[in-house]
């Protein structure tokens, strides 16, 4: 008879410590030492007596960034590298910058739910789910959309001018990975026969690819 109560409030333990990004803090602050060289899940925390306002704060955000590359979008982060305080918080940001036409190719965020609002211009954004359905939507400026934890998403500009969203993540460090990039620029290299095989390429497309995501030198 002691089983179901067991297995149950485990249960509950895992959904609660399930339900949000990062793990909660154990103090007020633990600004991040960048700086350190001992490894954690996270950063190390500075000496109290080290801390500053300027450890909170990052302008970074308050400028348009100049979407010059193929892609046609920039992306300005707000997260615990340029915030040390962020440091245990759970939260981060980030401002992404599109040309007319501009993309921020399809890509995930493993450790974060990602909610993003426009702030000039119209969008087109949506993800995938497991059984591969798009869920997409236009939204314009003052609007809303979600993109959860860990599946594959995209923003396009739709329009015919300059857009810019503000997006925010429930994680210090959310991480991205860029499916494109990640396949196809990784070092060491993915095999050529797997990634032939995978997207039914020749070899030849696949070298094709490659040496348009290659990392500038």
């Amino acid at each position: 008879m002691e089983v179901f109560p067991t297995l149950f409030l485990i249960t509950f333990a895992l959904v609660l410590g399930a339900s949000h990004g990062d793990s909660d803090l154990l103090q007020d602050v633990c600004v991040a030492d960048l700086c350190s060289g001992v490894k954690v899940n996270g950063y190390p925390c500075k000496h109290p007596s080290t801390v500053g306002a300027d450890d909170f704060f990052f302008a970074g955000l308050a400028n348009p960034g100049v979407p010059n590359n193929t892609l046609g979008s920039i992306v300005t982060v707000a997260n615990v590298e340029k915030i040390p305080g962020l440091n245990t918080l759970g939260v981060a940001m980030s401002r992404i910058d599109y040309a007319p036409g501009g993309v921020n190719p399809p890509h995930t965020h493993p450790r974060a739910t990602e909610i993003v609002f426009v702030l000039e211009g119209e969008m087109e954004v949506g993800f995938l789910t497991t059984s591969n359905a798009l869920i997409s939507k236009l939204i314009k400026k003052g609007e809303i959309f979600v993109f959860p934890k860990g599946l594959v998403h995209f923003q396009k500009n739709s329009g015919k001018t300059p857009a810019a969203v503000i997006t925010a993540f429930n994680s210090q460090f959310p991480g991205t990975q860029s499916i494109a990039s990640t396949l196809f620029a990784a070092s060491p290299e993915v095999p050529v026969d797997v990634l032939s095989k995978s997207f039914q390429l020749d070899t030849n497309q696949v070298q094709r690819i490659k040496s348009k995501l290659a990392p500038k030198k």
